[in-house]
């Protein structure tokens, strides 16, 4: 070790107290910042999760342009086809069939607009939750029959419950009138107001008969085993897709591009907590800040003799610039070790949110949240307190080289 770590050392323990505090500072935000960024990261993987399994899967194959316009005829024409490709790709969990027809939908006594999507009862659990959130009446049974889940907001609007009829009409894929009667069998709310209000849910192949759809669909819902993997899995079925007859080119779509709202609101989120977090950490560097500045004053006597020898002002500056470092790294190292330990705890275990466990259920979260440890959430934090208490630390630093020697030793 140089002569200069070694002054560095020893002149950073000459105020135990005040190095004690400071390094509890820099540890406590360090600490702080690991697990509030790994709890909003868990935070964030609960809300997509949530919204995927409600109705968009992490992935959709569509008709390329369908996203876009919903045009009834842009369909997957051959769904058997896509099928037979998913069974044979890793990382894909399952899939669903899908068919969606803007139509009318009216009771006795009102009329409103609506999404009418048909869904296969068997595999549609597999990839979504709407089964686990019937909250009156069944779900779809395995026969097909003219019977409908619907929206609990839609069914209020409509003033409809379990048992009566609901009238569709719309628009055949051939351009035909498409009318039907169905019973309502159960109502669902996912949390999610615009879904639960404007959506009903009838048996695919009676949704096909109906709307004439000779057997095409409009999505092929996938859900991977991890969120992670979206996006290779996006790459594997890309060549396949390409490979099937299609009247227009079938493309697989990630959540992201599904739902770019939730990427906005996501971002949002990140970047009110980053200033927060950086308020934080700009207190911490006041702390810093005040601990040189009162270091360089009580030892501007010391600088003074020290220079008088013919130590050169740079090498001060190099000294305190060394106890700077020393006292972050010792913060870093301790907050480090405790955000990432206590993180990991509760990365096991979650947090109970006893109190919002009601609401948090109302959009298909439970109760309980994992904060989810990342590189991300492991360096950012700390990377953004050194920065800045390096930073607050070069004032002080940088004043020492302005002392005179004569007014230094006259320093009371």
């Amino acid at each position: 070790m140089s002569m200069d770590a070694k002054m560095a050392w020893r002149n950073v323990w000459r105020n135990p107290r005040r190095t004690s505090l400071t390094i509890a500072a820099i540890t406590f935000a360090t600490g702080l910042l690991i697990f509030s960024f790994s709890f909003q990261f868990g935070s964030y993987d609960a809300m997509i999760n949530a919204a995927i399994q409600v109705h968009t899967g992490h992935l959709q194959i569509q008709a390329k342009g369908y996203l876009e316009d919903k045009d009834m005829r842009q369909v997957v024409e051959h769904p058997e086809a896509v099928a037979r490709i998913l069974k044979n790709t890793s990382d894909v969990k399952d899939y669903a069939c899908r068919a969606n027809a803007f139509s009318l939908i009216a009771s006795e006594d009102r009329t409103y607009g609506g999404l009418v999507i048909g869904i296969d009862p068997i595999r549609e659990p597999r990839v979504s939750r709407i089964k686990t959130l019937i909250r009156k009446g069944a779900y779809l049974d395995k026969a097909h029959g003219a019977q409908a889940v619907v929206g609990q907001l839609l069914a209020r609007n409509l003033k409809v419950g379990l048992g009566d009829e609901l009238t569709l009409l719309g628009q055949g894929r051939d351009g035909s009138i498409a009318a039907t009667v169905v019973t309502v069998k159960g109502l669902y709310a996912t949390g999610q107001d615009e879904f639960d209000r404007s959506t009903i849910q009838i048996p695919l192949s009676f949704f096909q008969d109906t709307y004439a759809m000779r057997g095409a669909v409009h999505e092929v819902v996938i859900l991977g085993r991890h969120l992670d993997q979206v996006n290779q899995i996006r790459h594997r079925l890309t060549p396949k897709l390409a490979q099937i007859e299609n009247p227009k080119p079938l493309v697989a779509l990630t959540w992201s591009e599904i739902m770019p709202g939730l990427i906005q609101a996501i971002k949002l989120d990140l970047t009110s907590g980053f200033i927060m977090y950086s308020l934080l950490v700009i207190v911490v560097a006041f702390s810093i800040l005040n601990t040189f500045l009162m270091a360089v004053l009580e030892r501007t006597r010391e600088f003074g003799v020290m220079m008088a020898i013919g130590i050169r002002p740079n090498r001060l500056t190099k000294l305190l610039l060394y106890e700077s470092t020393v006292l972050t790294l010792m913060g870093l190292g301790v907050g480090w070790i405790l955000g990432v330990g206590v993180t990991y705890f509760f990365q096991q275990h979650g947090i109970d949110l006893a109190g919002s466990s009601e609401i948090l259920a109302q959009y298909g979260i439970s109760g309980r949240l994992y904060p989810r440890l990342s590189w991300a959430s492991m360096t950012v934090g700390p990377a953004l307190v050194l920065i800045i208490t390096i930073l607050a630390a070069l004032y002080p630093a940088l004043r020492v080289r302005r002392l005179s020697i004569v007014d230094s030793l006259a320093y009371a």
